[in-house]
């Protein structure tokens, strides 16, 4: 399972109390965020898009609150944003719809940050099930993904855009 990868990667790492598991469904932002205790903008959401290396992905990492920007994540990465199809999902990222994270990933895959996050100090990403979370800081965020850059390829979450 992907969830015995992500925890033992943070046991590597000192880091085992960091990943929460949860009796209940945290497989979206709004249960996420449920499970967790915190508002629904602090899951850092990971999106996971065709692109990146030839038999890779592109794995775009967001506040719970962003949406994806197509014209932004167009001029970014040089192509149109397109969601992993389902049946792939987990091949190419090395985790199952739902439990997707920036660890432990499949080899392919390249981890962005989205600046979304910069809001915060603490974020929550899944740790690799549809009933799991890791309690990051930023920085730690930056470390454990092995990310590639930060990048701006999301919208709604800037107080101008919210009515």
């Amino acid at each position: 399972m992907a969830i015995e990868k992500v925890k033992e990667y943070f046991a590597g790492v000192g880091m085992s109390d960091r990943v929460l598991e949860f009796a209940n469904s945290s497989a979206t932002v709004e249960l996420a965020a449920e499970q967790v205790g915190c508002e629904p903008a602090r899951i850092a959401k990971t999106l996971s898009f065709i692109g990146g290396t030839e038999d890779g992905c592109l794995l775009v990492v967001a506040a719970g609150d962003a949406r994806v920007d197509n014209k932004h994540f167009r001029e970014e990465f040089g192509l149109k944003p397109r969601m992993l199809p389902a049946d792939q999902v987990e091949s190419l990222t090395g985790h199952a719809v739902g439990g997707v994270c920036p660890f432990a990933t499949a080899g392919g895959a390249s981890v962005f940050l989205d600046r979304s996050l910069q809001r915060f100090e603490i974020v929550y990403p899944a740790a690799g099930s549809s009933n799991s979370a890791v309690r990051l800081t930023l920085p730690e965020l930056e470390q454990h993904t092995g990310f590639v850059r930060w990048v701006d390829v999301c919208k709604g979450w800037r107080p101008e855009e919210q009515e």
